[in-house]
């Protein structure tokens, strides 16, 4: 079947993935001749090279330098296990709770300490940075790990435009919060809107990624549609999950879970085998779709990468 490619539709008018598939199963049968070809978009960001997004994929992708050569989990358990407290407490929960989530339109907020605060929409997003797949290790804290294909570009593209001031010294992240969506603050058990933060050396690490999609898709609304952080070093909570704001501050940024329960959750949130959470120890983790435990590593296997970001520092009093 032969698509014509339109430069004209914008990143926004692409089907959100739950309702194309509804409407791949609705169509069959009969002929799907049109069902598809709104879905492409070609992008020019001055980078030599073309991002295609045709119906929910995303190619051509450049390949990392920092991805592992590890297996991966399967796509099923990465979509269908989640963390996504806004849409469920249990792991189960968010890939039904979220089917509808609305994230089209989209836009992020960025202030605070820069010389060139400015509103983005997800096309210009997509404009800062040619688009990677990195095969990540992901830890998790209560003690289950993934390996993902994510699909992004460094956060460090998005500072740069930007223009951090001297004074900023720290990044506050908040996810998106709509009561009518979401379950409320009371079900979930923390307080919404979600938020994180990051000093700026780490935002500026290449490892910590703005991330649009996985598996060569966009990313399913329960992976933190449309777009999220993805910090391959830290434990999973840090990668906080549909960004609408980001802020360029002088002081720590609170975050949820360490405002939430500061004892068991620090700022940093390091992968370290040596700081046992309170109620379960660190030392060991289990990939998705493996029975046996395996040793946790220091930075989650990617101290070559960061660990010069913590030097001097003591890890057991800044976990």
């Amino acid at each position: 079947m032969l698509f014509r490619k339109s430069p004209e539709i914008r990143w926004s008018e692409v089907t959100p993935r739950n309702v194309y598939l509804t409407r791949r199963r609705f169509l069959a049968g009969a002929s799907a001749a049109g069902a598809l070809a709104a879905g492409y978009r070609i992008l020019e960001s001055g980078q030599p090279r073309q991002t295609v997004l045709a119906g929910t994929r995303l190619g051509p992708l450049l390949k990392s330098p920092f991805s592992t050569d590890e297996k991966q989990t399967p796509d099923n358990d990465v979509t269908h296990y989640n963390n996504f407290y806004e849409f469920g407490t249990q792991k189960e929960q968010p890939a039904e709770l979220a089917k509808n989530f609305k994230t089209s339109p989209w836009t992020i907020q960025v202030d605070g300490a820069v010389n060139k605060p400015r509103t983005y929409d997800l096309d210009m997003i997509l404009k800062l940075a040619p688009l990677e797949e990195r095969i990540y290790r992901h830890r998790c804290v209560e003690g289950w790990s993934i390996v993902v294909p994510w699909i992004g570009f460094p956060l460090n593209a998005l500072i740069r435009q930007v223009e951090p001031t001297s004074k900023a010294k720290y990044v506050a992240f908040q996810s998106f919060y709509d009561s009518k969506q979401m379950l409320s603050s009371r079900a979930a058990g923390i307080a919404f809107p979600y938020v994180e933060g990051l000093r700026l050396d780490e935002a500026m690490d290449p490892l910590a990624i703005l991330c649009v999609g996985l598996y060569g898709e966009v990313l399913p609304n329960q992976n933190g549609a449309p777009v999220r952080l993805v910090l391959p070093w830290k434990y999973g909570f840090k990668s906080i999950k549909s960004i609408v704001k980001i802020s360029f501050v002088e002081k720590e940024p609170s975050t949820t879970w360490s405002r939430q329960n500061p004892g068991e959750y620090g700022f940093y949130s390091n992968v370290n085998p040596s700081v046992d959470h309170p109620r379960w120890s660190q030392v060991q983790e289990r990939r998705l779709g493996e029975l046996l435990k395996r040793p946790t590593l220091l930075f989650n296997g990617y101290g070559q990468q960061v660990a010069a970001l913590y030097t001097g520092m003591d890890l057991l009093k800044y976990y």
